[in-house]
């Protein structure tokens, strides 16, 4: 059964999330479901340039699985925004947002009517290529609107001088923090456990208290993720698909270290 990540986050528990980028293909997702344990997986189109019919392929077997999606944009525009919707993900993840103005220009394009304009279309896998229901074109838009997960990183200063308006954007549902371009923009690239990281988490984190949403996080250790979630984190990236195949190479080099020079 498929549990949407918006009501995941509802109940207040860490969800767990599992990027593919590199290697996104429907088999990888449909491996991730089947060992259990995550709630969703999100898909980089910001740094791989996937397809549409990839990211359709790849939410399809997610839904299968029982896992939620949703896909990283490129920095970006309305049909950037729309298009994964419509090809199925669950939800969208802004990248290299600045302002709360771009934060509600997201929101704007991924929302129907009274909450957004977003184009209508209606004959994607969205609304099951076509087929309305009973309540027609309303009750898709209700449906769409109820269910849809947008995500807003917060990557750079600009977005962190702003980050207490992008929250209180409405149905902005996570502030999902990238650390290592936020480091970098900090002036203290790959240094994550800086005290000027640290004061920006607990900025971000006081930011998504203060207006009822959640904030997240790829964390680089099970410790950083720890301090995160003490901080009020609730939802966690571990893992993506090319440190996966890493660490499984590595093990393997390990374990047959006598074939190995």
């Amino acid at each position: 059964m498929l549990v949407r990540l918006k009501e995941a986050l509802q109940q207040n528990r860490v969800v767990r999330v599992f990027a593919l980028g590199q290697l996104c293909s429907p088999k990888l997702a449909e491996m991730v479901g089947f060992q259990g344990g995550y709630d969703a997986v999100w898909l980089d189109q910001e740094h791989v340039g996937l397809t549409i019919e990839q990211i359709e392929q790849a939410a399809r077997a997610a839904r299968g699985v029982g896992l939620d999606s949703f896909v990283r944009l490129t920095p970006t525009d309305y049909a950037t925004v729309m298009r994964p919707l419509e090809a199925g993900a669950g939800g969208i993840m802004a990248a290299q947002v600045r302002s709360a103005r771009e934060a509600a220009d997201i929101v704007r394009w991924a929302k129907f009517h009274p909450l957004g304009l977003r184009g209508v279309n209606g004959s994607g896998v969205d609304n099951r290529y076509g087929s309305y229901g009973s309540g027609g074109l309303k009750e898709y838009f209700q449906r769409a609107n109820a269910e849809t997960f947008i995500a807003i990183q917060i990557e750079n200063t600009e977005a962190l001088e702003e980050v207490e308006k992008i929250a209180a954007v409405k149905e902005v549902d996570v502030l999902f923090v990238g650390p290592g371009d936020l480091g970098q923009s900090l002036g203290i690239p790959g240094d994550w456990d800086q005290p000027r990281m640290w004061q920006a988490l607990e900025r971000v984190a006081k930011a998504a208290r203060d207006h009822g949403i959640h904030w997240a996080i790829l964390p680089p250790t099970p410790a950083y993720a720890k301090r995160c979630v003490e901080l009020g984190c609730r939802m966690l990236s571990i893992g993506l698909d090319t440190w996966t195949m890493a660490k499984g190479l590595k093990a393997y080099r390990a374990e047959y270290a006598d074939y190995f020079g």
